[in-house]
C-alpha cells in the first residue's frame, strides 16, 4: 500500500502509510509565511513516503533491546534517533527502539516546520506529538484519559477531551506522548493513559511507554498473555502483556498508579522528563514539573476540562 495524503476541512493535513496515521497542524507567520508554511508542508510529505520503507529495512535490529554501553547499529536517522531516546534505561529494564518509533517519526516530521515563516507546527502519531513555537508562540494540547475510546477519525474530526493544558515557547517541552494498556501498542501495565511531557517527542515516547509499563500490581484477574501470541511482529518477545483488565480494588489502583509514579519521578531527576499525567480506572496521580514553575501539570490535569 502506498502511503497517501489528504488535507482535512480545518486545513490540517492527514498522511497514512501502514501503521503511521498522522495529523499535521501549521500556522504561517509574518510577510512570506504562506510560502514558508507551503514548502514545509512539500518537505513534510517527501519525508513521509519513504519512511515506513526505511524502518523496515531495519526492522530486524528494531525489534532487539537496546544494550548500555553498546554502540548504535543503526543506520537511518529516524532509527538512530529511537535507540538514543532509549539509551536512557537500557542498564535498568527491557526496552527497544520500538519504544519511541511514533514520538521520532513525528519528530522527524516536525522538523521541515522548523523555518522562518512557520509560527508553529503540531505533527501528531497516534497521539504522540512534537511542537515547533516560534518565539512567543504557544499551544494548547488535549489530554485524553481513556484510551479505549480513542479512534483515528477522532484525531481527524476532532474529540471530547478529559482535560487541556498549554506549552508555551519558553517552557523546556516539544514533545507529548501517552501510553496505556489498550493503545495501539503492548504495554505491560494497567494504565490507561499515561502523558508525558519532554524535551523532544521521542523522549517523550519512550518515557510514556516505560511509566506505563510500571503502573502495574499483582491481581488474580488481570489477564496477560505473551507478546509474540498476540502478533508475529512484536518486539517483546515472549513477555507477557495486559490483554484484559477487570475493574479492581481502590487499593489495589492506588498501589499500581504509585508504581508509576515512582517511576515517573525517577525519570524526572534524571531530566529524561520535565512533568507527567498517569490515569488508571477513573483514579489519576500526577508529577508536577520542579524546575520550571511556568510549565503545567502543576495541578491536576483532568481538573482543567
Amino acid at each position: 500500500m502506498s502511503a497517501t495524503r489528504h488535507s482535512l476541512p480545518d486545513g490540517r493535513l492527514h498522511f497514512q502509510h501502514g501503521p503511521m496515521d498522522i495529523v499535521i497542524g501549521a500556522d504561517a507567520l509574518g510577510p512570506g509565511g504562506d510560502k514558508a508554511l507551503a514548502l514545509a508542508n512539500e518537505q513534510a510529505w517527501t519525508r513521509f513516503e519513504p519512511l515506513l520503507a526505511e524502518l523496515m529495512a531495519e526492522w530486524h535490529v528494531l525489534r532487539l533491546p537496546v544494550q548500555a554501553g553498546m554502540s548504535c547499529p543503526l543506520q537511518g536517522g529516524v532509527a538512530r534517533r529511537m535507540w538514543q531516546a532509549c539509551v536512557p534505561w537500557a542498564h535498568q529494564t527491557y526496552i527497544t527502539p520500538m519504544a519511541a518509533v511514533a514520538g521520532s517519526v513525528a519528530q522527524e516530521l516536525l522538523s521541515c516546520y522548523d523555518r522562518a515563516g512557520v509560527a508553529r507546527a503540531w505533527v501528531n502519531n497516534g497521539g504522540d506529538i512534537a511542537l515547533h513555537l516560534a518565539q512567543g508562540q504557544s499551544v494548547r494540547v488535549g489530554l485524553y484519559a481513556d484510551l479505549a475510546r480513542l479512534q483515528m477519525q477522532d484525531l481527524v474530526q476532532g474529540l471530547t477531551i478529559d482535560g487541556v493544558f498549554e506549552v508555551t515557547h519558553a517552557m523546556p517541552v516539544r514533545g507529548v506522548a501517552t501510553s496505556g494498556w489498550r493503545g495501539r501498542s503492548f504495554s505491560l501495565g494497567i494504565a490507561d493513559s499515561v502523558t508525558v511531557l519532554a524535551a523532544t517527542a521521542a523522549q517523550a515516547d519512550a518515557a510514556a511507554s516505560l511509566i506505563a509499563n510500571a503502573v502495574n500490581v499483582a491481581h488474580p484477574n488481570i489477564v496477560r498473555e505473551p507478546a509474540n501470541s498476540l502478533s508475529d511482529m512484536t518486539d517483546l518477545g515472549d513477555l507477557e502483556v495486559t490483554v484484559d483488565v477487570p475493574s479492581l480494588p481502590v487499593k489495589s489502583v492506588q498501589h499500581a498508579l504509585q508504581a508509576g509514579w515512582q517511576r515517573a519521578s525517577e525519570c524526572q531527576a534524571q531530566g529524561l522528563i520535565a512533568a507527567a499525567a498517569l490515569v488508571c480506572q477513573g483514579q489519576s496521580l500526577w508529577l508536577p514539573a520542579t524546575a520550571h514553575k511556568s510549565l503545567p501539570f502543576k495541578e491536576n490535569p483532568l481538573a482543567l476540562a
